[in-house]
């Protein structure tokens, strides 16, 4: 068994109306002066929290919101202003988009290193500022992993920084905040979510410390997403996709997602197509090129998805990718790249694009060619 090292908030909160307490563990902290970075549709639900910040005497900083996938100009300018605010501590509540960009102002604010000299795995020398996550939707998994992605647009890809100095020193898991979340990005994140836990039980470096997170992701999150979908009010189902998602996210650090994340990049890097929906779309396509890999693996997932245990690995391991494309379908979600106005000549550069995200290709079970990456993008067209 080889060693795996688990990484996470060390103060972790979970259920129903536990928003508000990030500010005694903030006060407690000895933190005075708080960035808070959200989104617009975030901010009107936050009145709890920040009445609850102000109580404890905290003076708050309002962030430019982050209202999509964070571009490196965007993040560039929240951060000059957190160093003109004087900023003692950053409060990251939203989707994750908001608070990747909440970790890196964390990580970056006191000036020692340029964002573009940290992208890639374990280049942060530090981070001195506490950190508080509050995630509002459930699917990125980013207030317990040690990643946070930027948009480059110079050369239309997404970069990641990967550290364990990301890692928030607390998350605060509130389903109730996830209610208002409309249809589509109820989709999309659950989907992500999703994604994350089968990767990381059918992946390289699967591990069955993180095995155990992933299924359970995979259970909770299949059994409850279309009913969350179809009722956002629906508290039970809510509260086990959030539970999912952080399931999801606990495995980010130490296994990490492959080659449907791979090749997800390229189409939110140049066509702003909404990560979630790119998985989606993307994942059955590469289920079935990795099940000659291990379709025991899959046969699982499928297990997990509730998919009846008969016939062999490989029958097991296409009902299950089956049952996905249902789901997808089920939830709104495209499933052609066509349906997103995609022009298929742009296939060889989506390819080769997808090809430079190394980090999480060498994560596949199965080797993936950039030949590989033109025909999984193809059938997915």
């Amino acid at each position: 068994m080889n060693p795996i090292t688990l990484r996470q908030p060390a103060t972790l909160v979970f259920g129903n109306g536990c928003a508000p307490q990030c500010a005694d563990f903030l006060a407690q902290n000895g933190v005075r002066r708080v960035l808070l970075v959200s989104s617009t549709p975030v901010l009107p639900r936050l009145d709890e929290v920040r009445q609850a910040l102000k109580k404890c005497g905290l003076a708050v900083v309002l962030a430019s919101p982050v209202d999509r996938e964070p571009t490196e100009e965007l993040f560039e300018r929240i951060l000059l202003m957190a160093q003109g605010e004087k900023i003692d501590s950053v409060l990251g509540i939203g989707g994750g988009s908001a608070i990747d960009v909440a970790k890196l102002v964390a990580a970056l604010a006191q000036g020692r290193q340029p964002v573009r000299e940290v992208f890639g795995i374990n280049l942060l020398a530090g981070r001195q500022l506490p950190l508080v996550c509050l995630p509002t939707t459930a699917g990125t998994g980013a207030e317990v992993s040690p990643n946070a992605i930027l948009l480059d647009e110079t050369d239309e890809s997404k970069k990641g920084v990967i550290s364990p100095h990301l890692v928030p020193d607390a998350a605060f898991l509130d389903p109730l905040l996830t209610l208002s979340v409309p249809p589509a990005v109820t989709a999309a994140t659950g989907l992500d979510a999703l994604t994350h836990c089968i990767e990381a039980y059918a992946n390289k470096y699967a591990h069955p410390l993180v095995d155990t997170y992933a299924l359970r992701g995979v259970e909770l999150i299949a059994a409850n997403l279309a009913r969350a979908v179809r009722e956002g009010s629906d508290t039970e189902a809510r509260a086990a996709l959030a539970l999912g998602s952080l399931y999801g996210g606990l495995c980010l650090g130490p296994v990490n997602t492959a080659a449907v994340h791979a090749l997800a990049y390229p189409l939110g890097g140049r066509f702003r197509i909404p990560h979630g929906v790119a998985n989606a779309l993307l994942l059955p396509h590469v289920l079935r090129f990795n099940f000659p890999a291990a379709p025991e693996r899959y046969a699982e997932i499928s297990s997990a998805l509730g998919v009846a245990r008969s016939g062999t690995a490989l029958a097991r391991a296409e009902g299950g990718v089956e049952w996905l494309s249902r789901l997808s379908h089920d939830c709104g979600v495209p499933q052609r790249l066509s349906q997103l106005s995609i022009p298929r000549e742009t296939i060889p550069w989506l390819a080769s694009s997808a090809m430079k995200v190394t980090r999480l290709l060498k994560n596949n079970l199965r080797q993936l060619t950039e030949a590989d990456a033109v025909a999984i993008y193809e059938a997915a067209y």
